[in-house]
């Protein structure tokens, strides 16, 4: 058996807190296979680092030689995580959530092992819940309780509206460690409440309650909020190599720290010793590897420090052969190669001075294209021949 003291230490790495740590103990002295559920809503369609966090502690207890249940939320992300919002959360479409669901059964297994996972579906057993099991359930809170919580607390107290599908969500989300009987239950730092619940409803349903590590909510490429594909601060583990790269080289060097922390096993005293510049780029090969492989990391990297160290353009950029310019103007350049979301997006970026042809910024959106190397911001190219 593994040094029980040794193998805490290796839980602690990246865990902001763990709610019960002897309980922890005890349960890893039992030498058996623990349970250790993680519960993802598919409300967006990609994966990112920020979600990565958890998945690389996921992979760790695999490693250690425990089960993990990765729960899909199908039906949970119908009634919506009030976690963190100030307003009454819309309804999602469930063919939408079912279409998420499958982009992260497929991407998950980019960092877990799908031989030591179980994907469960709590639709599966929610689902199927009569009004009088829901009844039973809700009988376990109180609305004092709930609104103990403070995001509820400040909605509450400024005469926002709150439903009482928001007060079912967490016990819902408790229930769910009472059906797969968890040892161990992981979430965000934000997901306190939702996790202490599922404590409760253990208890009150004679179930052994199980322990909480929490892991904690890393910040975008901003430097500032937490990573959100809303907020369009994230690196998603789908994209590819070389904007995962850029991007990873973007963020400053305190932020680098952390995401060695977090993302990485590299020994931080080592890497503190390193330049920042090198140190950034190992980081960045570092996280390219875990999703693609070392040697397109490689690649990348070479190509990254041809680009921007030595005033180069990537040879493999995309190109783009403009057959008619008449009425063409930036927007629908950008817009239609992928460097831009949406024209309105496109203009903002021309209005705030982040695109380029040749070294040159372009002024305004009536620009009339010409061949070049179109440039967005500090990773995006495209050839206009």
């Amino acid at each position: 058996m593994p040094n029980i003291k040794d193998t805490i230490k290796q839980i602690q790495r990246g865990a902001v807190e763990i709610i019960n740590l002897e309980l922890l103990e005890k349960k890893l002295k039992e030498n058996r296979p623990l349970r250790v559920k993680a519960g993802f809503d598919p409300t967006a369609p990609d994966i990112h680092l920020g979600h990565v966090v958890l998945l690389r502690k996921l992979r760790q207890f695999q490693d250690l030689g425990h089960t993990i249940d990765f729960l899909i939320g199908d039906f949970t992300a119908l009634v919506g995580d009030p976690t963190g919002k100030n307003k009454l959360r819309p309804r999602l479409d469930p063919e939408f959530i079912k279409e998420n669901a499958k982009t992260y059964k497929k991407q998950v297994f980019k960092i877990l092992d799908p031989k030591k996972t179980n994907v469960v579906f709590n639709s599966k057993w929610l689902g199927k819940m009569t009004t009088y099991d829901l009844v039973q359930l809700t009988a376990h809170s109180t609305v004092a309780q709930m609104l103990a919580r403070n995001d509820f607390k400040t909605r509450y107290d400024e005469g926002s509206e709150i439903s009482i599908l928001e007060f079912v969500y967490p016990l819902l989300q408790g229930y769910d460690s009472v059906h797969l009987k968890s040892d161990i239950e992981f979430g965000g730092t934000d997901q306190k409440f939702n996790l202490l619940m599922g404590r409760h409803v253990q208890e009150a349903y004679g179930v052994d309650q199980q322990v909480i590590i929490m892991t904690p909510l890393l910040e975008g490429t901003d430097g500032a909020q937490k990573m959100s594909k809303s907020l369009d601060n994230y690196i998603g583990i789908n994209e590819p190599p070389a904007e995962i790269f850029g991007k990873i080289m973007s963020i400053n060097d305190e932020l680098m720290m952390k995401y060695y922390e977090y993302l990485t096993d590299a020994d931080l005293s080592k890497v503190k010793k390193l330049h920042p510049k090198e140190a950034k780029l190992q980081l960045a090969g570092a996280i390219v590897t875990q999703f693609y492989d070392a040697k397109k990391a490689k690649t990348v990297r070479e190509a990254f420090e041809k680009t921007f160290s030595q005033g180069e353009v990537a040879v493999d950029m995309p190109a783009v052969k403009i057959q008619t310019i008449a009425g063409k103007q930036v927007a629908d350049i950008l817009a239609e190669n992928g460097l831009a979301s949406t024209k309105n997006e496109a203009r903002r970026l021309v209005k705030q001075g982040a695109v380029s042809i040749d070294g040159k910024r372009i002024e305004n959106d009536n620009w009339s294209p010409q061949k070049g190397v179109l440039k967005v911001g500090k990773k995006r190219f495209l050839k206009i021949i």
